[in-house]
């Protein structure tokens, strides 16, 4: 009688990865950044700028350093929490509200950089743009990204970004930074290793 041959094990299949920006890439990056924001705010007079917590925040501070460096400009560092403002409340576990932490002169009647790491659908910023009218009532408001992935769901696009990171839907883009995570790193998730 003869037998099958035995199934044979395939190792299992892994997501991939992909490293977009390494540490020295993610430096680059900032630093261009503060250079645009130099130069589209006509040397960062009357600019404040607000990150958008968690990486946000120490990427808003990067920023407001290499500005600083460059120009001798110092630019105020505030931070914007949107926990509130969120319409995936209901769906979401929520996480604990964090501080809104504004400059000491304030917004009103100041250019405002909203300082976030990836910009996706766009429903993070449009909570910022809501938490945003209740802090202050600012002449403009810009936004910087580290990353912009695309697959917009809403109009929002950002006026500063480091990486445009073309990805679909079953991908995703993890920043990792030495203040929050130990590390400066972009990576990409997605897809099956064979």
């Amino acid at each position: 009688m003869a037998y099958p041959p035995a199934a044979q094990s395939s190792p299992a299949r892994q997501p991939s990865v992909k490293v977009i920006l390494a540490s020295a890439d993610v430096q680059r990056v900032v630093d261009r950044i503060a250079h645009q924001i130099l130069e589209k705010t006509q040397g960062a007079a009357n600019t404040v700028l607000l990150g958008i917590p968690t990486r946000g925040v120490p990427l808003a501070r990067r920023l407001a350093a290499r500005i600083s460096t460059f120009e001798d400009v110092t630019v105020p560092v505030g931070v914007l929490d949107i926990t509130l403002y969120r319409d995936d409340l209901r769906r979401n576990a929520t996480r604990a509200v964090g501080p809104t932490q504004v400059p000491p002169a304030g917004i009103d009647g100041r250019r405002v950089v909203l300082v976030d790491d990836v910009l996706f659908s766009g429903r993070t910023v449009r909570a910022a743009l809501d938490a945003l009218n209740d802090v202050g009532r600012p002449a403009s408001v810009q936004l910087a990204v580290l990353v912009d992935r695309g697959h917009r769901e809403l109009p929002i696009r950002a006026d500063y970004v480091g990486k445009n990171i073309p990805t679909s839907l079953a991908e995703s883009v993890k920043v990792t930074l030495a203040e929050t995570d130990g590390a400066d790193e972009v990576r990409l998730y997605g897809g099956v290793n064979p």
